[in-house]
């Protein structure tokens, strides 16, 4: 996610022509872009970690639904 916001700050600063940043190449902005989609399409499927964070919002919920059914949580 860091990734994606400082694309877009990038492309901001360089439509803009803000400092150093008006000389800038496109290029640059450009292959940031793509590393960004090979990361988030490819690679980070490749090591599960979409299916980590996946996880971890799953076990949130369920322990909310065990804190609401039980009114406190379960020690295991």
């Amino acid at each position: 996610m860091p990734l994606i916001l400082i694309i877009a700050a990038l492309c901001v600063l360089r439509l803009f022509e803000v400092w150093r940043f008006a000389e800038l190449s496109w290029w640059i902005i450009s292959a940031l872009m793509v590393c960004a989609f090979v990361w988030f399409e490819f690679i980070e499927k490749a090591l599960g970690l979409d299916k980590k964070k996946e996880h971890k919002v799953l076990d949130i919920h369920r322990e909310a639904r065990v804190r609401q059914t039980f009114g406190k949580r379960r020690k295991t």
